[in-house]
């Protein structure tokens, strides 16, 4: 029943944002940092991934005004990132950022 409706999820994501699943993107955090993954939208932080890193877009979600992806790669699923630190290019060479990026303050 899971698959089946997280397979309904993709089909509905691909038709209302055509470009979104054949994008290829990259993690482009500008501090510089590793992006955190996480278990869940704004969840606990499970791993990271190095600037320029490939992921593959899955799902998209909003909390509140932040957009967050859920992203696989080498066809894994991996977890959730902030989208506005993710950078996709469409087939057609387009680039599109996931969302507007505001840099954050590097850890002291």
């Amino acid at each position: 029943m899971r698959k089946a409706l997280y397979r309904v999820g993709l089909v509905l994501l691909a038709a209302l944002c055509p470009n979104f699943a054949q994008a290829a993107c990259s993690v482009a955090d500008p501090t510089g940092t590793p992006l955190n993954v996480r278990d869940a939208p704004n969840g606990a932080i499970i791993g990271t991934l190095p600037n320029g890193f490939l992921v593959d877009p899955l799902e998209e979600r909003r909390l509140g005004a932040k957009k967050w992806i859920r992203v696989a790669v080498d066809g894994a699923p991996r977890g959730w990132v902030f989208g506005a630190y993710v950078i996709c290019e469409s087939d057609g060479g387009d680039s599109m950022k996931s969302a507007p990026m505001h840099p954050r303050a590097a850890p002291n």
